[in-house]
C-alpha cells in the first residue's frame, strides 16, 4: 500500500469515535517498536517528523526508514506528517519531500496572521494532495522547539469555539490542532489535569464532522517514570494527561493524538534498566533492542486507549 492522506482516515474515525495514534520518530529502533506494534494491533498510523527530528537525523535519513517501514507493511495505511511545521518554506519542503500530510503552526501569531500563513500552505499542500493541519489556541509546557504559556495560563489560551469555526472557513485546513487542556513535555502539570471537554464538544457542534487534533498527549506512564527514577534518574514530579481523558476525547470530535514524551521514556527506562543490571554491556544491540521492545507494547497499549486498534482496514 502507498502512503495515504489522512483525509480517509480522519472520516472513518470520526465516524466511528476513535482516534489516530499520531507517534514521533527519530531513529529507526522508535521507529521500528512502533510499526511493529501497529502491524500486530492492525491499525491506521501517522508517523510524525518534528524540527528536533530534523536536526537529530536530517530528512533523508527519517524519509528513508519511514519509506522502508511503509514497504515493509502493504496492509497498513501510514500518513507522514510534518509535526509544527513553523512557516510555509518547511511546509513546502515537507510537501515537496513527498509528505502527505503537514502541519502549519502560527498559532502565536495574531488569528488573522495565522488564518493567511495558514491558507498560503493550504493552497500549495492542496495542489500537491497533500492535507494541512493547522493550530488556533496555545498549550502550555515545552518540548523540542515547541514552547507553550506557562503552567498557570493554560486556561486562558484554550480555543475559542467561534474563532475555530471562522478559522477553518477561511483557511480551508483539513485539521484543526485545538488546546483544551493538554501541554507538551514530562512535566505537563502540577495537579492531577482537566481536560476542557466543553471545548472540544463546542467545536465540535460549530465543526459537525471535522477532525479535531490534541497535542501534548502523552501520559507520562507510571511504570516508565519507576523504572528511570529507580536507576538513577530524576523525574519526580513528571505528570501527563490520564489515558482515561485521552479515550474520551478519542470518541468526541478529537480524531489524532500526538504521542512522543512516553515513546522517549519508555526507550530511556529500558536503556537505564539495562546499564544497571548489566554495567559490563557495552553492545548497543543489547540495549536499545530492549527500548524498541517497550516502545512496542507500549504503542500497543495506547492503540487500545485510542480505540483504532483493528481499524487499519476500514482507513485504506
Amino acid at each position: 500500500m502507498a502512503l495515504v492522506s489522512t483525509r480517509k482516515m480522519f472520516e472513518m474515525a470520526y465516524k466511528s469515535g476513535y482516534a489516530i495514534g499520531a507517534f514521533n520518530v527519530n531513529n529507526m529502533e522508535i521507529t521500528q517498536g512502533i510499526v511493529s506494534a501497529i502491524a500486530e494491533e492492525k491499525a491506521p498510523l501517522i508517523l510524525q517528523v518534528s524540527k528536533g527530528a530534523r536536526s537529530y537525523a536530517s530528512i533523508g535519513y527519517l524519509k528513508a526508514i519511514i519509506n522502508t517501514a511503509v514497504e515493509e507493511n502493504p496492509d497498513i495505511p501510514i500518513t507522514t506528517h510534518l509535526d509544527h511545521g513553523d512557516s510555509f518554506q518547511t511546509c513546502k519542503e515537507f510537501v515537496d519531500e513527498g509528505f502527505t500530510s503537514v502541519m502549519i503552526d502560527a498559532s502565536k501569531q495574531p488569528f488573522e496572521e495565522n488564518i493567511k500563513i495558514t491558507k498560503q500552505v493550504v493552497e500549495y499542500a492542496h495542489d500537491k494532495g497533500v492535507c494541512v493541519e493547522a493550530e488556533l489556541g496555545q498549550l502550555g509546557g515545552i518540548e523540542e522547539d515547541v514552547v507553550g504559556v506557562a503552567a498557570d495560563d493554560v486556561s486562558k489560551y484554550l480555543t475559542d469555539p467561534d474563532q475555530a469555526a471562522e478559522f477553518v472557513e477561511k483557511s480551508g485546513c483539513d485539521s484543526l490542532a485545538v488546546a483544551c487542556g493538554t501541554s507538551h513535555g514530562a512535566y505537563k502539570f502540577k495537579s492531577e489535569p482537566k481536560l476542557a471537554f466543553d471545548v472540544i464538544e463546542k467545536i465540535g457542534l460549530r465543526l459537525p464532522g471535522f477532525p479535531l487534533v490534541m497535542h501534548g498527549s502523552s501520559s507520562v506512564l507510571q511504570e516508565f517514570k519507576d523504572l528511570i527514577n529507580k536507576y538513577g534518574g530524576d523525574m519526580p514530579n513528571a505528570m501527563g494527561v490520564p489515558e482515561s481523558a485521552i479515550a474520551k476525547a478519542a470518541k468526541m470530535a478529537i480524531c489524532k493524538v500526538n504521542i512522543d514524551t512516553d515513546l522517549r521514556m519508555a526507550l530511556t527506562a529500558k536503556i537505564r534498566q539495562v546499564f544497571a543490571e548489566e554495567p559490563a554491556e557495552f553492545d548497543p544491540r543489547k540495549y536499545l533492542g530492549p527500548g524498541r521492545e517497550a516502545i512496542k507494547d507500549m504503542v500497543k497499549h495506547k492503540l487500545h486507549v485510542l480505540g483504532c486498534a483493528g481499524k487499519a482496514a476500514e482507513c485504506i
